[in-house]
């Protein structure tokens, strides 16, 4: 079997375009790690944790399918950009379907970064910034919890509710502005409008 490990992932892309399909199942061996460790990064009360793994590994075969071999932006960073795409959309959806609160649905210590990338802000930390609260009191305190998710689905506009749900599963503004295909500052302002926001509701109480 030819070793693969010697070509980049963008030349294996290429080889895949020109009908080597056998190098796909390379890339998803090479990758899987990758697609593990962003899936454990959330998980949806009452499902088995392989239905996020499933959902990361479509992300995964669409990043493989997608990628443009001449973009300036790597496969690794397309492939990841992929797979939380993929996961958030199953968090979502799982949400407004059985309406859970934020601690249900997300780890609050999760980053969902990986290797020597710079870290996003864990759900505890984003959550702290809005409350004052240490991560403990905010694990403890299911109520809290469920309050800031319903100023999220009641107080924040659309945009400023898909910032803020990506930014708590671990994504930096510029990775939420990539998602969701807008500008970084449109993208930072609305995640800081969200923050202010919810701080705002959380003292009125």
């Amino acid at each position: 079997m030819e070793d693969y490990s010697k070509y980049t992932d963008e030349e294996l892309i290429k080889r895949i375009r020109s009908g080597e399909k056998e190098i796909s199942d390379y890339l998803i061996g090479k990758y899987k790690n990758l697609v593990r460790k962003l899936s454990r990064s959330m998980h949806i009360l009452g499902g088995d944790s392989d239905d996020l793994l499933q959902e990361g590994m479509i992300g995964l075969y669409k990043a493989i399918r997608d990628y443009d071999e001449d973009s300036e932006a790597g496969f690794m960073t397309f492939a990841q950009v992929c797979v939380q795409r993929q996961l958030y959309s199953a968090v979502t959806a799982a949400n407004r379907k059985k309406h859970m609160p934020l601690n249900e649905y997300i780890s609050i210590y999760a980053t969902g970064k990986t290797g020597d990338e710079e870290e996003g802000m864990p759900l505890a930390e984003v959550l702290c910034s809005v409350t004052d609260e240490s991560p403990e009191k905010l694990f403890m305190d299911s109520e809290l919890l469920a309050e800031i998710d319903r100023i999220i689905e009641t107080d924040l506009s659309p945009l400023e509710q898909e910032v803020m749900r990506l930014c708590m599963t671990g994504m930096t503004s510029s990775e939420a502005a990539g998602v969701l295909n807008r500008d970084f500052k449109s993208t930072d302002n609305a995640y800081t409008r969200a923050k202010s926001k919810i701080r705002k509701a959380l003292e009125s109480r």
